[in-house]
């Protein structure tokens, strides 16, 4: 435990890349947080930064601590988590990475409904795209991910996987919102607003366009799904998105249709979390009410 403020230092310079700005951002003096680390260095028995032109980052031995001390902070969270239930606190915090699609509608109401029951637990919700959420699984710094078409899964243990078709959205009065089944070629021959390429719902659709000899050329391309949503209220163009983060509008302005399976598969709505690892109380139960959640609106059984 006496270690657990210089982890907490070190971690800060590794973020930071500088002993300067680490002694800002943790309100200490650059001199003393460098004494603390050198004292800590000469007790480990190895460095733990390498010098580059622009500061300091972790070497392999600073890895490996960080590694281990990531690890420790996770279990230490955990078994608080335990004693707070046996104490009948239900307290604890619970870190989420999720895609976008989460925020607007399914996570709000999933939070609020468990803080109802546990009022001690608070959160953190971190917006990541598909490739970052697993590497904060694997640094421990969120507890899960609820992300749309994870990349490599190698470390990701799947508590629930729900299919969701992508989406058109679409203006009320475009020329394709009447039509009974969307084919993809009829969205690329209009005007379209798309996903940056860092994100699942981009990725299906570039890789099912390639199939057809097509490619996406969207008049505009953003990091934003609120973007998308809202700028197709401007200009008639045809937007993308996973179900679970639309809800049609009350003066029917949009409209939503599925693109046909024959062009593109459903996505993949993934949650889980890092292989291996025992999740703090909070985080474990919450993760359960969400795998109900999610295959309460796939209809699994």
């Amino acid at each position: 435990m006496r270690h657990l403020y210089t982890f907490a230092l070190i971690e800060a310079v590794a973020r930071a890349g500088s002993m300067r700005k680490a002694a800002e951002d943790m309100n200490i003096t650059a001199s003393a947080l460098n004494r603390r680390i050198r004292g800590f260095e000469e007790e480990f028995g190895a460095p733990l930064f390498e010098r580059i032109p622009n500061g300091v980052r972790l070497n392999p031995a600073g890895e490996l601590l960080m590694h281990y001390f990531r690890a420790t902070r996770s279990e230490l969270k955990r078994v608080q988590g335990q004693v707070s239930d046996l104490s009948g606190e239900r307290r604890g915090h619970v870190a989420i990475a999720c895609s976008q699609a989460m925020l607007p509608y399914f996570l709000p109401e999933q939070i609020a409904r468990y803080r109802a029951d546990h009022p001690g637990v608070t959160f953190t919700v971190n917006v990541r795209d598909r490739a970052r959420a697993e590497v904060e699984l694997a640094r421990f710094q969120s507890d899960i991910a609820l992300v749309v078409e994870p990349i490599y899964l190698v470390e990701f243990e799947v508590l629930s996987c729900v299919p969701q078709p992508v989406m058109a959205i679409l203006p009320a009065d475009h020329p394709l919102a009447g039509k009974e089944e969307l084919r993809l070629r009829d969205c690329l021959n209009h005007p379209h607003i798309a996903p940056e390429a860092s994100y699942g719902v981009r990725h299906l659709l570039d890789f099912a366009a390639r199939k057809v000899g097509r490619r996406l050329d969207p008049v505009v391309e953003t990091e934003s799904f609120e973007l998308i949503r809202h700028y197709v209220q401007h200009e008639k163009v045809i937007g993308f998105q996973v179900p679970i983060g639309l809800r049609s509008p009350a003066d029917g302005s949009l409209v939503f249709r599925a693109i046909s399976e024959r062009d593109m598969p459903p996505a993949s709505l993934i949650l889980g979390h890092m292989r291996g690892r025992t999740l703090p109380v909070a985080a474990a139960r919450f993760a359960l009410q969400l795998t109900a959640a999610l295959e309460a609106r796939s209809g699994v059984a």
